[in-house]
């Protein structure tokens, strides 16, 4: 069971009783749970991210697919079951040739979206949401998301704001100040000595913490393609 937590008072928080489940309602907690994520930095393996709650117990494993580590994740529960399938879209210039510069790239990519499908399939019947940058040149990280009945994208459902290389973001309920998960760095011997980036999340009650997790792998996935590479 992920661990329980307090949180500032002084933010607006969803109604009291109101539930947030877009994976499932399984992962709705009545209290506010912290979840530790670790990111391994120095690794070519399948393995990338691993969830756990404050008392160290495995309660999500992220893993991408063989020949293709940052264009699709899976996140798994536990027991390794697949909960949710994360696909980059791809666009003309996902694979723009190497003589065009980092930062032309990055400007024509920066409106690729994620989309997010239940278990293991990619068919539009199981689509659950999508994620992209709101604007195309950031000095902070603002991700918008936009649930699969969200078909106009006149309004986002969810949105991120912060410091991505701070882990200082918070996921806010549409365009409204109501907070229902927040994140931020955590420094360990570990994180230094296995070479593990280590940050933890707090998910509000009543909110579908998968959901979140898969928010947070997508946000740094996105932010990966913002560092780049040469």
């Amino acid at each position: 069971m992920a661990g329980t937590s307090s949180y500032p008072p002084q933010i607006a928080m969803p109604p009291a009783g109101t539930q947030v489940a877009i994976i499932s309602p399984q992962f709705c907690a009545p209290y506010p749970v912290d979840l530790n994520i670790v990111r391994k930095l120095m690794t070519l393996s399948e393995g990338s991210f691993g969830v756990t709650d404050v008392n160290g117990n495995i309660i999500f494993k992220v893993k991408g697919k063989l020949f293709s580590l940052r264009d699709r994740r899976v996140l798994l529960d536990a027991a390794g079951n697949p909960l949710v399938t994360f696909q980059q879209k791809v666009g003309f210039y996902a694979y723009s040739p190497s003589f065009i510069s980092l930062r032309v790239r990055q400007m024509l990519t920066a409106h690729r979206r994620w989309q997010v499908y239940r278990g293991e399939s990619t068919d539009t019947t199981n689509f659950l949401f999508s994620v992209k940058k709101s604007s195309l040149l950031q000095f902070k990280t603002k991700l918008d998301v936009f649930l699969a009945h969200n078909t106009k994208e006149d309004v986002c459902d969810f949105r991120i704001e912060g410091s991505w290389f701070e882990r200082s973001c918070a996921i806010y309920a549409g365009n409204t100040n109501t907070i229902i998960a927040q994140m931020h760095r955590k420094h360990t011997a570990q994180s230094i000595l296995l070479g593990k980036d280590n940050f933890g999340v707090t998910v509000y009650p009543n909110v579908d913490y998968a959901f979140v997790v898969a928010l947070v792998v997508i946000l740094e996935e996105i932010n990966e393609d913002r560092s780049g590479e040469d």
